[in-house]
């Protein structure tokens, strides 16, 4: 079923109804963009097995570890040069 959207250009003027026909038109954007939000996520997108999300884990996992020790082993050498500067000062 092919389903087509015609685009109707809508007057809206500066009488009384203004406020009801801008309110109107806000709120009939905002349910198609959720209709097609939840048509997009539920038809278009693929989603990960459970044991490709799994893995997917373990990798951001061992490469948070890997990089929290750089910065754990940056900032310990650096506090020890600092530590070296200012014992030779004192």
């Amino acid at each position: 079923m092919i389903r087509v959207r015609i685009l109707v250009p809508v007057h809206i003027s500066v009488s009384t109804g203004y406020n009801f026909h801008y309110k109107y038109l806000k709120m009939a954007n905002v349910l198609d963009f959720i209709k097609d939000s939840y048509h997009e996520m539920t038809q278009k997108v693929s989603w990960p097995s459970w044991s490709e999300l799994q893995s997917s884990a373990v990798v951001v996992l061992v490469a948070s570890i890997i990089i929290a020790l750089i910065v754990l082993a940056m900032d310990q050498s650096s506090s020890a040069v600092m530590n070296l500067i200012y014992s030779a000062t004192a």
